[in-house]
C-alpha cells in the first residue's frame, strides 16, 4: 500500500478505537514519526494530510526542516541533550522527552532568549526499562513542579515509551498507569490551567492506547514502512 492509503487506515483504526472508547476522534492527533525517512516520503504523508511529524535526532529536525512546508508541527520525541536545545527552540511545536530538571531548565533558557513559549510532555518510564529515557512514576510529579515553575514553558502533559511486544494488552496497565499519574496531577493542581496530553502509543499498540486516554499517539512503521537502520 501507499503511505495515503497506509496512513487512510491508521485513521480508520484510531475512529474506530475511539468509538469503544467512547470519545471523539478528533482529539486524537496522529503523529508520523518520520526517523531515519527521505523527505520525499515526508511530502508524501503531508499530502495525504498529515501536518505533525515526531522526530527522534535533533540533525534530522535540522536537516528536514526547511525542505518541507512551514505548516508542520515538529514534534522532538526523541532524547533531547541539552547542549542542543538551542538548535530546534524555535522549531518545533512540542518536545515530547523531557526527563530532569536539567533539561528542562536547559528548554526555559532558550525559550526565554528566543521569546518563546515551549510546549513540553514530560517523560515518564513507566515500565522501569533501564534501556529508557524517562522519570520515573514517584519523581514525576515533583518534575511536574519544577517545570511548571519556569519561565517560557508550558507543561502540557506527559509522555511514556512502553515495551515492545507483540501482545498490546500487555502494554494497557503502563497506559493506565500514565492516565493515573496525570489525573493525580491535575487533582493536585485544581485551580490551575494544567495539562492533560497524553503522548502514548506506536504502531503496535495505539489502539489500546487510545481506549485509556492517549491524545498522541506517534506511528512510524505503519506509516512509512519498516526501518533501514544501516543507512
Amino acid at each position: 500500500m501507499s503511505i495515503a492509503d497506509n496512513i487512510s487506515y491508521v485513521r480508520s483504526r484510531i475512529s474506530a478505537a475511539c468509538n469503544t472508547a467512547g470519545r471523539n476522534a478528533d482529539d486524537v492527533t496522529l503523529i508520523a514519526v518520520s526517523k531515519t525517512k527521505p523527505v520525499s516520503m515526508l511530502q508524501e504523508a503531508y499530502d495525504a494530510g498529515c501536518r505533525d511529524f515526531g522526530e527522534n535526532k535533533v540533525q534530522e529536525i535540522m536537516e528536514k526542516y526547511d525542505k518541507l512546508p512551514s505548516d508542520i508541527r515538529w514534534h522532538m520525541i526523541g532524547h533531547l541533550q541539552t547542549n542542543k536545545v538551542k538548535y530546534i527552540i524555535d522549531k518545533v511545536y512540542m518536545i515530547h522527552s523531557v526527563d530532569s530538571t536539567r533539561l528542562a531548565d536547559a528548554i526555559s533558557k532558550e525559550a526565554v532568549k528566543h521569546g518563546v513559549t515551549m510546549k513540553i510532555l514530560l517523560e515518564v518510564n513507566v515500565a522501569g526499562e533501564d534501556s529508557k529515557y524517562g522519570a520515573s512514576v514517584d519523581e514525576t510529579g515533583e518534575l511536574w513542579r519544577y517545570a511548571a515553575s519556569l519561565p517560557g514553558i508550558e507543561v502540557c502533559g506527559l509522555m511514556t515509551v512502553a515495551p515492545y511486544t507483540d501482545d498490546p494488552e500487555t502494554n494497557r496497565q503502563h497506559f493506565v498507569v500514565l492516565r493515573d499519574i496525570i489525573v493525580d496531577i491535575n487533582r493536585e493542581n485544581k485551580d490551575n490551567n494544567i495539562g492533560v496530553q497524553l503522548s502514548m502509543g506506536m504502531t503496535g499498540d495505539y489502539e489500546v492506547a487510545i481506549e485509556e486516554g492517549a491524545t498522541y499517539i506517534r506511528v512510524g512503521t505503519g506509516i512509512f514502512g519498516e526501518r533501514d537502520y544501516s543507512v
